[in-house]
């Protein structure tokens, strides 16, 4: 289970301390080398056991930078998750 920050992140720290499980990096530490901040998939929680939504979309001021990853196999996921590619904050 994960969400992923798309290309249209102007990088403005909202999401970085929102993150309760510390699974957002900056663009500095991003490993695929692009210049957005990075949510780590396999660290990632949707929130779930810790906020209604994923914490990070909500705070995040771009309309449609958050959006679903691809569920995770076995994993337990947000009962509001949407389609892969579809913004978590729709509105």
């Amino acid at each position: 289970m994960a969400v992923k920050i798309t290309d249209i992140c102007i990088s403005c720290d909202a999401c970085l301390d929102e993150c309760p499980v510390e699974a957002i990096v900056d663009n500095d530490e991003n490993p695929t080398g692009e210049d957005i901040y990075f949510v780590h998939s396999d660290k990632c929680v949707e929130c779930v056991g810790h906020h209604d939504s994923p914490a990070c979309a909500d705070a995040c001021p771009t309309e449609g930078c958050i959006v679903w990853d691809e569920p995770g196999v076995g994993s337990v996921e947000s009962p509001e998750r949407g389609q892969a590619g579809t913004p978590v904050v729709e509105d």
